[in-house]
């Protein structure tokens, strides 16, 4: 049993039984680099509740971000979500679980090499309701839209007007916002077409959503 997963169970970082759930099933050493290290290595590793890097500059977020953000998003069976700088597939697999085989998650990632990672890391897996596709974050999925939730897991100095126009009408999108070591975790749930309830979690620090 993981003990990290018990200690965010224990600081009410998890709260739900679903994110509880998905946290059991998809154990967070898969989706480390391997290269040099034993199964054992990785094991203990994953168990460091800070981020880790991956490459290109690129990391595998904190534990209890993760937690937390799935928290704010609110994911439920049968949603459609867009996981934005899906990195390692982690948050990806993670969501996957949660929406169940009914759902669908569309986990797009800039950076070739990183969403060819993330893809090879969630084959043991065998989610039949995941997709890795190539894309920029800033423009989102507009073939895929709309989605019941979104999630980003790279600092933006606003939030994209285009994900918000991708939500379904109470769909939530949940973004950092702010610079790369000062930013804040933000849930915005869609009202209507032109209204938004925002919620923020300042404290946090990311790697910037790439542009180009």
């Amino acid at each position: 049993m993981s003990f990290l997963v018990e200690s965010l169970i224990k600081q009410r970082y998890i709260k739900t039984k679903r994110v509880e759930a998905a946290f059991r099933a998809v154990p967070r050493y898969h989706f480390l680099p391997s290269t040099g290290k034993s199964e054992e290595e990785l094991k203990k590793e994953a168990e460091i509740n800070a981020p880790l890097s991956l490459f290109s500059g690129q990391t595998i977020s904190q534990p209890l971000t993760v937690a937390l953000m799935l928290e704010l998003l609110g994911a439920e069976a049968n949603h459609k979500v867009l996981d934005v700088g899906s990195g390692s597939g982690w948050q990806a697999c993670l969501l996957a679980h949660i929406v169940g085989s009914k759902g669908k998650v569309y986990a797009l990632e800039i950076l070739p090499e990183l969403k060819e990672f993330g893809k090879q890391n969630a084959k043991r897996f065998k989610f039949s309701n995941l997709k890795f596709v190539l894309g920029n974050g800033w423009q989102g999925l507009p073939e895929h839209a709309p989605f019941d939730r979104i999630i980003v897991a790279a600092a933006a100095p606003k939030i994209p007007s285009v994900l918000k126009s991708q939500l379904k009408i109470h769909g939530v999108l949940v973004i950092p916002i702010g610079t790369t070591h000062n930013c804040a975790l933000t849930r915005i749930e869609k009202i209507a077409e032109d209204d938004f309830k925002i919620r923020k979690e300042p404290g946090f620090s990311f790697v910037p959503l790439i542009d180009s």
